[in-house]
């Protein structure tokens, strides 16, 4: 590993959340390694930060790590894997990922994404880290305007339209549900306000969950910025959580990139 790469605020790092068990697939393994286009699902993630250069990629693990860990084998970039032991939520998650981040520098930027979001698109990263640099947040979201938004936290912006505060479907009222611009989960942070805002985090008494969610909303009644930006596709959030969802995935992605690799030819 390059050592000066790893600490320049310049470069940014990224944490990869897939620790789910995915219980509704049908199968013991982990989600993120269900295959879409013949490969891991986290695979797709992780190669597409390292395309915006990403140093160092944590992966955080849980439940069947060890076929994380081989599906990673011979990944791009300095891929390391943090162990989240217990299922306490997505800033639990998050918060597990710091041990293994020591050598980057607090100022720099952070990616947090889901391992089994392989619709990921480069160019909606790239949108999502040229923004918040370019605003100099603490941290932007990348949302969505969606027909069906059921199951997807809700973006609930102020009389202005700026960006107020993330509710999740468990906790969301039903004019909060009527909101079709959902989060899906794609985030940049700066490294030390995210992971001294997850300290912050208290336990949903809903859900006994820790809530990454929270965050945004923590840095902004702190004063920091926090910027959203209408970057994500409906049709790229498409949830996997059963075995016909995967199938459905599998062929967007098989199409998109078969349309690719056509206009390179």
């Amino acid at each position: 590993m390059n050592d000066t790469l790893a600490q320049s605020k310049d470069r940014p790092c990224a944490i990869i959340l897939a620790a789910g068990k995915g219980t509704r697939m049908g199968s013991d393994l982990p989600k993120v390694i269900h295959p879409v286009g013949d490969r891991p699902m986290v695979s797709i993630v992780v190669e597409a930060c390292a395309t915006v250069s990403c140093s160092p990629i944590v992966a955080v693990v849980g439940h069947g790590r060890e076929h994380v860990k081989r599906a990673l084998e011979g990944a791009s970039g300095d891929v390391r894997f943090a162990l989240q032991a217990e299922q306490l939520g997505t800033g639990h998650a998050v918060l597990a990922a710091e041990s293994e981040l020591g050598d980057v520098s607090p100022d720099a930027d952070v990616l947090v994404l889901c391992g089994d979001g392989p619709l990921i698109r480069d160019e909606t990263i790239r949108t999502l880290l040229d923004t918040h640099r370019s605003t100099n947040a603490a941290a932007t979201l990348a949302t969505a305007v969606v027909d069906d938004p059921t199951g997807y936290g809700r973006v609930i912006r102020d009389e202005q339209g700026r960006f107020a505060r993330i509710v999740e479907q468990k906790n969301a009222n039903s004019d909060e549900l009527a909101i079709r611009e959902i989060n899906p989960s794609y985030y940049c942070f700066k490294l030390g306000p995210l992971m001294d805002a997850l300290r912050n985090v208290e336990r949903n008494p809903k859900t006994g969950e820790y809530y990454l969610t929270d965050v945004p909303a923590l840095l902004l009644a702190n004063g920091a910025r926090v910027e959203v930006v209408e970057a994500v596709p409906a049709e790229d959030v498409l949830s996997i959580n059963t075995p016909e969802q995967l199938a459905e995935v599998d062929r967007i992605y098989r199409q998109r990139r078969g349309a690719t690799q056509g206009a390179r030819a």
